[in-house]
């Protein structure tokens, strides 16, 4: 089992910058597949970005590329999201999933977070 807490969260103005942090306990993330999600007020979950834990694999979406940056602490058994020139439609709830297989659907994570909101002002 993977336990899964997301922080790191808050309100920033646009133009700002955040880092969330996704800290397991449970079992080692290595090997497993840890992607971003965030879910915006009446729309559906997205997927954000998508690393291999351990590995250098990682994937952006058109949304994060140049933006954000997934990385990785193993000695902290956490996972980073560096968000940099935020904009207002990054406003969402922001959650990080693991699974064994890569996917960027949710159905897709059996491990999931609790989220951290992240609300940007214009």
């Amino acid at each position: 089992q993977v336990q899964l807490v997301e922080s790191g969260g808050g309100s920033v103005q646009a133009g700002g910058s955040l880092r969330l942090s996704c800290a397991a306990s449970g079992t080692t993330l290595s090997g497993h597949y840890i992607t971003w999600f965030r879910q915006a007020p009446g729309k559906e979950r997205e997927a954000v970005a998508l690393m291999h834990y351990g590995g250098t694999y990682t994937y952006y979406t058109e949304s994060a590329k140049g933006r954000f940056t997934i990385s990785q602490d193993n000695a902290k058994n956490t996972v980073y999201l560096q968000m940099n020139m935020l904009k207002p439609e990054d406003t969402a709830m922001y959650y990080c999933a693991a699974a064994e297989v890569p996917s960027l659907l949710p159905r897709g994570y059996n491990y999931w977070g609790q989220g951290t909101q992240v609300t940007v002002s214009s």
